[in-house]
């Protein structure tokens, strides 16, 4: 591809996803409600930035709730939390805010009502993972973990009629699925969700990328190494026929030498990267002379959550008639 004009493309969607932006929202509406410190367990989403402003507004981050004096406030990740977490919390005399991603909050309440039904639950996810801890927290003599194909011949269950797969949000689709069909292969009766549990942005993000990567000699993804979802963007830009693909939080870890020879770049970002580092992006590949930017627009994204309950402004009372 050498000579012709050195072009960035941008992949649209990227970045915040609606839960993020919930859950970062959250945490800046606790500081400004409640004044510093605001403790929050756990990183609030997986985005070293994210975290490193929110602690120099007055954010403490803490590993578990035990680590929060008691009576102060909490917020709990995007990532959700068990039942055990939150009884350490009412023991404690916390008081929580419930940050967990409204499609997060969906798989646990799936996890429930399997395990009410005394289904053997077989979670696809990684280990680990906040997303996964929480969700297996739900119905742990229920649940088991499989994180991949290679899993499934280790997985035993009680009645292979009555078996449901779940999944972390923030997987690869196409690789959950294999993981799936291996699981079906053992188990012919194996049950779906009730409905797609990888979350909306997740797989946007990873749509828009193999749109994208087969025109790109390099994909640069920008996101923290904890995150699931930015980990997985890379995987897929290669899988798609990228020439190369590395992560990165800021503009300054791109080597040089990556750009060697490279007439395309593509760029996207996490779930949880705010836009800001894109931009970092954009205006370093610009000064390298990249600066022909064109936008890969797969899907449009309209979805919103409101804050959570705690931080919602009470409801104007009915007026007396």
């Amino acid at each position: 591809m050498s000579g012709s004009a050195k072009q960035v493309l941008l992949a649209k969607p990227r970045g915040y996803c609606a839960g993020v932006d919930r859950a970062v929202e959250a945490v800046e509406q606790s500081l400004d409600k409640y004044g510093a410190p605001v403790y929050v367990r756990k990183e609030i989403v997986h985005n070293k930035h994210v975290v490193e402003t929110l602690a120099e507004r007055g954010a403490i981050f803490v590993e578990e709730a035990s680590e929060v004096p008691e009576g102060a406030h909490v917020v709990f990740s995007a990532h959700g939390v068990s039942p055990m977490v939150r009884a350490e919390a009412q023991g404690r005399e916390l008081k929580t805010i419930d940050a967990t991603c409204p499609l997060v909050t969906k798989v646990h309440q799936e996890a429930k009502r399997f395990a009410r039904e005394d289904y053997d639950i077989l979670l696809v996810g990684h280990a680990g993972h906040e997303e996964v801890e929480g969700t297996s927290g739900e119905a742990p003599d229920h649940i088991q973990l499989v994180e991949s194909a290679a899993d499934v011949d280790k997985v035993t269950v009680r009645d292979p009629d009555k078996v449901v797969w779940l999944s972390q949000t923030t997987l690869s689709v196409d690789e959950t699925m294999q993981t799936v069909r291996a699981l079906r292969e053992r188990f012919p009766k194996l049950q779906d969700p009730p409905s797609d549990d990888i979350c909306y942005a997740t797989q946007n993000r990873q749509v828009a990328v193999k749109t994208m990567a087969p025109r790109c000699d390099l994909v640069l993804v920008v996101g923290s190494r904890n995150s699931s979802n930015s980990v997985r963007l890379v995987e897929v830009a290669l899988g798609a026929g990228a020439g190369a693909s590395y992560l990165i939080d800021y503009a300054k870890e791109i080597d040089d030498a990556w750009l060697d020879g490279v007439d395309t770049v593509g760029v996207t970002s996490g779930a949880s990267v705010p836009e800001v580092l894109v931009r970092g992006v954009v205006e370093h590949l610009a000064e390298r002379g990249f600066g022909s930017v064109e936008e890969v627009d797969t899907a449009e994204e309209t979805l919103v959550f409101s804050l959570p309950r705690e931080l919602r402004p009470p409801r104007p009372a009915a007026a007396k008639g």
